[in-house]
């Protein structure tokens, strides 16, 4: 294995366990590794400190391992189990799994396997290689969740085509790297809490579903009966399936996407709901609520994409996210709720909630945080890598 030796002094981060070397720690490299090769890294003292991938870049070692095992011939599989007795023992992966059959089995780092995203529908996973070293493996780790999943996995897809380091050599295409006999699907009936949603893992963004609000959609069916609600950049819906099924009066769903409309639409009929109380529209959704009547809502959940996915664009996304959420607020009805969220990484908790307060000071509303929200179970964070934690919201009450 080839060896990645650091600076004297440059060891402290990966004996506090945290998974990234940086290029700018490493003093030398012996042998000309290959982005994607798996290597060891050593202290300038001599001291074998980890193995993981290795990439071209501000990181330049993912790490796989604080132990020599990496090369093991059963790694792979020693380590999806692993995270899947995290997400049984979270209660999302049971015998029969009838209320929830939909998780994500592997959050990069969070499951101490940095660069490789897995999610589970139903039988069917969809992974994500956002390192070569993952694009690489991908083959090998297919075969790990058969082992682990035995005759219940129905299919692997790898939808990596926009994850994965533009290479030369690699072959960034999307398609299934298993399918069982019989399997020939490209969109599955999934459970969430009960709520029935479709997902399409080929045309759908990310893996085809959100799963990381799944706990937030449960808090808003809490606060939702009898409300008429606003969903903000609804994607395939699932805040209105969850406030509809809570018995909310009337929810407006919005989304500038077509194909998530019709998705929408689609799971409203398949969760039978009386299409009165649901409303699609395709829209800007900043422009609709500048424009939504006052009043007409008590209760909105504002669920932006990321408006900043590099430190340079903070400054920006924290402006976008006060002009969000003061139009939210300024249109919420009194007496009622926001939920409003961030996935932007680079936006900590403390960004967001002062973008927030802004916005709520320029609305010259009074506001309440009622409650402090984030990303469920099965987005685990490695308490060594708190950047783990991107997902971020507040409830608000308004008066």
């Amino acid at each position: 294995m080839v060896k990645v030796i650091l600076k004297k002094g440059r060891d402290e981060s990966l004996k506090r366990f945290h998974p990234w070397v940086f290029s700018g720690a490493i003093a030398q490299i012996t042998g000309n590794p290959a982005e994607g090769d798996i290597v060891s890294v050593y202290s300038a003292e001599g001291n074998f400190l980890a193995a993981g991938h290795y990439q071209i870049g501000s990181i330049a070692v993912r790490v796989l391992s604080f132990d020599s095992d990496v090369l093991a011939p059963d790694f792979w599989e020693i380590m999806l189990n692993r995270a899947l007795q995290v997400r049984i023992a979270a209660g999302l992966a049971q015998n029969g799994e009838t209320v929830t059959n939909c998780y994500r089995l592997v959050h990069g780092e969070g499951d101490n396997l940095p660069g490789l995203i897995i999610d589970y529908y139903a039988g069917v996973c969809v992974m994500q290689a956002h390192s070569v070293g993952m694009f690489r493996a991908k083959k090998q780790i297919c075969e790990a969740l058969k082992k682990v999943y035995g005759d219940s996995l129905k299919a692997v897809y790898d939808k990596s085509s926009g994850t994965a380091p533009f290479k030369a050599g690699l072959d960034l295409v999307d398609g299934y790297l298993y399918k069982a006999e019989g399997f020939d699907d490209s969109e599955q009936v999934v459970l969430e809490n009960g709520n029935k949603f479709l997902v399409n893992w080929t045309e759908g963004q990310k893996t085809g579903f959100f799963l990381d609000q799944r706990e937030n959609r449960n808090l808003v069916a809490r606060y939702a009966k009898g409300r008429n609600v606003l969903n903000l950049f609804c994607y395939t819906g699932g805040f209105s399936i969850y406030a509809l099924n809570a018995g909310a009066k009337h929810v407006d769903s919005v989304d500038s996407s077509r194909k998530a409309m019709d998705m929408v639409d689609r799971n409203v009929a398949l969760n039978g709901f009386d299409s009165t109380r649901h409303t699609s529209y395709c829209d800007d959704a900043i422009e609709f609520v500048k424009k939504a009547p006052a009043d007409k809502y008590d209760l909105m959940i504002v669920d932006p994409p990321a408006f900043a996915k590099h430190r340079g664009a903070l400054n920006n996304a924290l402006r976008a996210y006060q002009r969000l959420n003061a139009a939210a607020i300024s249109r919420v009805a009194p007496g009622g709720f926001v939920f409003t969220f961030s996935c932007s990484q680079v936006v900590d908790k403390e960004a967001f909630a002062l973008a927030v307060f802004s916005a709520a000071a320029q609305a010259g509303r009074s506001v309440r945080i009622l409650d402090r929200l984030n990303q469920p179970a099965d987005h685990s964070v490695n308490i060594y890598h708190p950047e783990g934690e991107y997902l971020k919201g507040l409830l608000l009450y308004v008066e």
